[in-house]
């Protein structure tokens, strides 16, 4: 296994280990297949394990497995406080520790504050005090480095990104979503300030694995013998601005390929022509999408507040997807925003289209977009979410 450094010098598997997708039999975790698949990343080197509050069974499981076979000190834990739902400083404090409960220890390694979309969030939970709350358990050991994980826009991110002293952040990033969401901006600067970088979504829940059949083509002719996967997960480990990509891994097989992955790949390994191989794979990946949109945010910003990039990227992730999975992704990270910047607030000044370097009639486009997007159930569906998440 090869390693790469936080801020503080702690040496982090590039290979995490995502818990969220754990094994079920039945609607509990299959404990037994867990832990087997556990062990074997640990002893492989794995050492960043990543799980969260609301992941169903998840800290328990983990924290079963560790203290069973005394393997708390060679491992980082990762774990989120769902900051979406505190409303006191009292609910923080019980979250945490009800989570140094499940996962059977009295510290937490890395503690995120769970997917900010906006930076009223952030905002939320400096009204809780929450400065206070982590001086107060970094300082007497309790949480060892604090971080975020983010859903939603580049320029957002950039905000809270900057907003506090950060040991470290959380993003999806893959080479589909190379300019979406943090992007490749927010990885460098996030990289610039020395902050580690941790990838989830390397291979968007499995979507870069089972890619169309040109794309799988495309691959084959490079020349390299790499599976659609460890295409995905080499792009990444070939970014030195990547501290640890985290797999939800959920079977030995799965795990014994990334182990031989992560342990080979280098930084700047990429030839010339794998960067090529990449983009005329994404070029197969987007034959189905509906506006020729490349996020480039000429068109922007919008005087009515519009994310025009946003809203295409969603629009065009329906086709290239399943629809419902691209809905409920626009609902999350478009939606729970404090201004949200949905397609139906423009008023059609054409401002964009002047600027559109692809001269996409933007104004049409997006009324397609928002009405395949939020078709009536989920606008509905958003509405209530925000009635009662944003504050």
């Amino acid at each position: 296994m090869k390693y790469r450094t936080d801020k503080y010098g702690n040496k982090i598997s590039q290979l995490g280990y995502g818990c969220m997708r754990f094994t079920k039999k039945g609607n509990r975790i299959d404990f037994e297949k867990a832990e087997r698949e556990i062990l074997a990343a640990i002893k492989h080197g794995v050492n960043y394990f990543d799980t969260a509050y609301i992941y169903p069974g998840s800290e328990e499981c983990l924290g079963r497995i560790l203290a069973k076979h005394n393997l708390r000190q060679k491992v980082y834990i990762a774990t989120k406080l769902p900051q979406y739902l505190m409303r006191t400083p009292a609910a923080i404090e019980k979250t945490f520790q009800e989570e140094c409960k499940r996962l059977r220890t009295d510290y937490i390694d890395y503690y995120l504050m769970h997917m900010f979309t906006d930076y009223a969030e952030w905002e939320n939970l400096l009204s809780l005090d929450i400065k206070s709350w982590i001086d107060h358990h970094k300082k007497n050991g309790s949480i060892k480095n604090i971080g975020f994980s983010y859903h939603g826009d580049t320029h957002m991110f950039l905000k809270i990104l900057h907003a506090y002293d950060w040991d470290f952040c959380q993003i999806q990033y893959n080479y589909l979503d190379e300019h979406s969401q943090a992007g490749r901006k927010g990885l460098h600067a996030a990289a610039k300030k020395g902050i580690p970088v941790i990838i989830m979504e390397p291979l968007r829940g499995g979507k870069l694995v089972n890619i169309p059949e040109k794309a799988k083509r495309i691959m084959k002719q490079s020349g390299r013998d790499y599976s659609p996967a460890e295409w995905g997960l080499r792009w990444l480990f070939n970014q030195p601005e990547v501290t640890c990509v985290l797999s939800g891994m959920n079977s030995l097989k799965m795990i014994k390929e990334n182990i031989r992955i992560a342990s080979t790949a280098k930084v700047n390994e990429f030839s010339k022509d794998d960067f090529k191989t990449i983009e005329k794979v994404k070029l197969a990946i987007r034959e189905k999408e509906k506006v020729g949109c490349t996020g480039c945010r000429y068109c922007m910003p919008c005087p009515r507040g519009v994310d025009i990039p946003g809203n295409f990227y969603y629009y065009n992730l329906m086709y290239i997807e399943k629809k419902p999975s691209a809905r409920f992704e626009f609902a999350q990270n478009m939606g729970m925003r404090k201004e949200p910047g949905f397609a139906s607030q423009c008023i059609e000044c054409g401002l964009c289209e002047q600027h559109c370097p692809q001269h996409i009639s933007i104004r049409k486009c997006l009324k397609e977009a928002d009405k395949n997007l939020r078709p009536l159930p989920y606008k509905v569906g958003i509405d209530l979410a925000r009635k009662f998440l944003i504050r």
